[in-house]
């Protein structure tokens, strides 16, 4: 969801130069269709700025027309460049249809993540429906140096926050506190939303990748994985790290992290534009596999990271599609051993014209507390 109600400022020229680059990369790709209805509001955004909640954009061979209600309609006149705005009244399939026969559109490309009732709508208008998938979200897969700056922003925001609780994490806390303490200490830090349910996981918790924190306090011994991330103009930011509390059977627990590490490492330093992400994952899969715990090594090496926590590029052994210069990506290999523990290390990086880059800078090694 976006955190906040508005308008993406850039200077008008530069504005105006990328939403040119943009459309003209969309209008290549339509083929079997005469123009492409917009819906998803990440989407939206990207291409006009507008973070409002009710619009939609309509992109014909010539024209660009944004539409939205009267809610919206000073911002919009005054806050949308290069687009004609049309405030819409009535039923929307109706307005789609009337503004598609007005730009002489007989096959209407639209996104797949339209709802089934909203697609039935408009193919009883008459329009001829064809799937769009991925075109514009392949655009954003490729960051600007102003994206870039404020993912960066948003990592920075989340890593001071973790730095501020950190004191916190010790035996006899419980996981939602400490989940509660990092979410207060992002929206200090100005995060204006919060970009996922903060992940604070121990002991047996642990094992489980997307466990939701509870009243479960850490315990010597216990593995902890904390996954958060921060928020910065509307981009987002992703990172784990896992802590081991001082215990007993300590010894596989640190060759699991060891491991994860390992994978970790591997997986950032083969990156390059040009590669196939699956053959990123490979890399980590390769290292977890070679220490004999492949079978707790269930989901993505990594996911893209923007104006949505998980968007492109995917990172997995089902990945495709190659790397590129400007992509932004997690690398979050891990291991989960039921009844043991789980070990989760994630990083961000961005792609140059040769390597990646860390974006996150909080140590890796092992912290025993």
């Amino acid at each position: 969801s976006p955190c906040f109600k508005g308008f993406k400022k850039y200077p008008l020229f530069q504005l105006r130069v990328k939403m040119t680059l943009q459309l003209s990369a969309i209008r290549k790709s339509f083929k079997g269709f005469d123009g492409l209805l917009v819906t998803d509001v990440n989407n939206i955004r990207y291409l006009t700025g507008f973070n409002g909640s009710s619009g939609f954009l309509l992109i014909a061979r010539e024209r660009n027309i944004f539409v939205t209600d009267f809610r919206y309609r000073e911002q919009a006149e005054t806050g949308i460049n290069g687009w004609d705005v049309v405030i819409e009244k009535g039923e929307r399939a109706r307005t789609i249809l009337k503004l598609s026969r007005m730009l002489g559109i007989k096959r209407l490309g639209f996104e797949v993540s339209v709802s089934y009732e909203f697609f039935r709508r408009l193919l009883k208008k008459g329009l001829v429906m064809k799937p769009f998938k991925n075109v514009i979200e392949k655009l954003r897969a490729i960051k600007d140096d102003e994206e870039i700056g404020l993912i960066k922003m948003a990592v920075r925001r989340a890593e001071a926050a973790f730095l501020d609780v950190r004191p916190y994490i010790r035996e006899g806390v419980s996981e939602n506190k400490l989940a509660r303490m990092l979410e207060e200490r992002l929206r200090k830090k100005g995060c204006s939303c919060i970009p996922f349910g903060i992940i604070v996981a121990s002991g047996r918790n642990s094992s489980m990748p997307h466990a939701r924190a509870s009243e479960k306090r850490l315990n010597g011994g216990d593995l902890v994985v904390i996954d958060w991330g921060g928020e910065a103009g509307g981009y987002f930011s992703d990172m784990t790290r896992t802590l081991l509390i001082k215990g007993v059977d300590m010894g596989k627990k640190k060759e699991i992290y060891q491991t994860v590490l390992e994978a970790n490492k591997k997986a950032v330093s083969v990156i390059s534009p040009g590669m196939e992400s699956k053959k990123v994952d490979n890399s980590a899969r390769y290292v977890i596999k070679k220490a004999g715990y492949g079978e707790f090594f269930g989901h993505g090496t990594g996911h893209g990271v923007g104006l949505q926590v998980h968007e492109l590029p995917n990172i997995s052994r089902n990945g495709k599609g190659t790397i590129k210069e400007n992509m932004v990506f997690t690398i979050e290999p891990g291991i989960y051993v039921p009844g043991l523990g789980g070990v989760r290390i994630e990083d961000m990086v961005a792609v140059n014209k040769r390597r990646a880059v860390l974006l996150t800078k909080l140590p890796r090694e092992l912290e025993i507390i």
